[in-house]
Parts: C-alpha cells; sequence; structure tokens
C-alpha cells in the first residue's frame, strides 16, 4: 500500500506473502495517480518515498531516482527503522482497512476478489477523508 503523507490510500495492491518487497513496490510507483499541490498542471509523481528496511536496494533506489524520486529508504543493518515518524499515518491507514470485516480476515480463495474489496475499501476511506476536508458538505 502507498499512501500520502496524510494516510489517505493512494495504491493498494494485494501480492502474494512469498513475494519481496522490492518487487511489488515498482508496479505500485508506476501506478500512482497525480498528486495535488500547487495551482497548475498536476505533477505525475510525488517528490519523496519513504520506505522501511525491506525495500533496500540499489537498483530500486537508482530507477526511482530516475523517475525524479527521492528514496528515503534505510540501509540493511541500521538501527534506525526507516519510516520513523511517517509510519504511524501507514499504520493508522491499516487499521481503516481492518474496519471491514471482509478485509480484516480473508474469506475468499480467489486473489482478484479481495483486490476488489481492498479497492472498494480505499475507496470508501477516500470519500470519507473528503467529507471530512470538505466544508460545503453537510
Amino acid at each position: 500500500m502507498l499512501t500520502d503523507a496524510a494516510g489517505v490510500p493512494l495504491v493498494v495492491q494485494t501480492v502474494a506473502a512469498n513475494d519481496h518487497d522490492v518487487t511489488t513496490l515498482l508496479p505500485m510507483v508506476v501506478e500512482l495517480p497525480a498528486v495535488a499541490g500547487k495551482p497548475g498542471r498536476p505533477k505525475r509523481k510525488p517528490k519523496q518515498l519513504h520506505a522501511d528496511k525491506g525495500f533496500d536496494s540499489q537498483p530500486l533506489r537508482d530507477l526511482l531516482r530516475w523517475l525524479d524520486i527521492a528514496p528515503v529508504i534505510p540501509a540493511r543493518g541500521s538501527k534506525q527503522s526507516g519510516l520513523g515518524k511517517w509510519r504511524w499515518f501507514v499504520e493508522r491507514t491499516i487499521s481503516w482497512l481492518h474496519q471491514f470485516r471482509r478485509l480484516k480476515t480473508r474469506w475468499d480463495r480467489k486473489p482478484e476478489v479481495h483486490q476488489a474489496f481492498l479497492s472498494l475499501g480505499a475507496a470508501v476511506i477516500c470519500y470519507r477523508r473528503w467529507l471530512a476536508e470538505c466544508e460545503f458538505c453537510p
């Protein structure tokens, strides 16, 4: 799962448990939507990508830099965890997804069905965040 700085899910993806983190990050970065910010033409990618030690790979760092994304990934073996204060936002988003019973315990055998419910849960979270920030909504 990729989130913005506030914890709103941008990309959610179901992958097998035996897939390495490094191989699953690149398709999610490619699927990232445009990032909102200053008025005018929206940026296509964020400035930075924070990740934990599981994503430490020099080819991945080089590829992110080629996409003009600054990787903030600690090296394996270092004492820091990686995300620091940013981990809280990701963990909160995961707990928001766990409020949906179908996502807390996986009942579906097919990964396509689970991915559909995961995307639906992320859309509901985005809608709720939009309602909370909307000044003209009832």
